[in-house]
């Protein structure tokens, strides 16, 4: 049998999604909780891997198994066995071609910014801080040149494995809730680091220090050394994946408690 689940988790205390050899991982956590309700090994796939601080509202994954067990203990009895700061959000069947990572037709994410003088203290590892003022207005501007299919070089960590970096951009919008920034984005697909450095460059525009056209001359550059700083990894959260109609799993999460994605 095939299960596929939603996770959250908070990212703050992991080297990221993927177990490594070194480091605490959120899928170790997930493998190891799942192999006790199910009294066998198991070994989990994700929808998105995310880095070392990034947190998921609803992270998909599956996982195969020869245990029968109702949807109650793989939701529940698996949160009984996992860290506090991971939990399965909802359990289904799905056929055997399903696949978490493989089936997915886009991915979701929203970058959260704390725009403020000073420095958030509830917030700490969950946003990112700017204290400059943003201009939401020049942010979606520049945004803009980046939607569609491009060669997204520019944006990609200096160590990212993918075989190739053409990414088509479904979606990049900001808005501002009082001293919340939102950025949400949506892809086929993202490179390592993509989404973090696409926010940088953002912030540099939105605080007035390159114009909206820069974003193209970086996209057009595909020179990495170009782009800015990396944002924190703690203001990112992987929102959702979305799949075919035919696989009937919950609707993609659009809602933050900084408010709507």
């Amino acid at each position: 049998m095939r299960i596929a689940l939603g996770i959250e988790y908070d990212g703050a205390g992991y080297c990221g999604w993927q177990t490594q050899t070194s480091g605490r991982a959120v899928q170790a956590a997930v493998d190891d909780a799942l192999s006790t309700i199910a009294d066998e090994a198991i070994t989990s796939q994700c929808a998105g891997r995310t880095d070392a601080g990034v947190h998921a509202c609803c992270q998909v994954a599956h996982f195969d198994t020869g245990a029968v067990r109702d949807l109650r203990a793989w939701t529940l009895g698996v949160n009984s066995h996992l860290p506090r700061d991971i939990a399965v959000r909802w359990a289904q069947p799905v056929p055997d071609d399903f696949h978490a990572r493989f089936s997915a037709e886009s991915r979701g994410y929203a970058y959260v910014i704390s725009n403020k003088r000073t420095r958030p203290g509830l917030w700490h590892n969950r946003v990112c801080w700017q204290y400059r003022p943003l201009d939401v207005d020049r942010m979606n501007a520049a945004a803009a040149h980046l939607l569609g299919e491009h060669d997204f070089s520019a944006f990609r960590a200096a160590g990212c494995q993918a075989r190739h970096p053409v990414r088509t951009l479904l979606r990049l919008e900001l808005a501002r809730h009082g001293d919340i920034v939102l950025l949400a984005i949506e892809a086929n697909a993202f490179l390592q680091h993509m989404v973090r450095n696409i926010a940088g460059v953002l912030m540099e525009i939105g605080a007035g220090e390159r114009d909206p056209a820069w974003a193209r001359e970086v996209l057009e550059g595909r020179d990495r050394r170009r782009g800015g700083v990396t944002a924190a990894a703690g203001g990112l959260y992987f929102l959702h994946a979305r799949y075919p109609a035919r696989f009937g799993l919950p609707d993609a999460l659009t809602e933050l408690p900084f408010g709507p994605c």
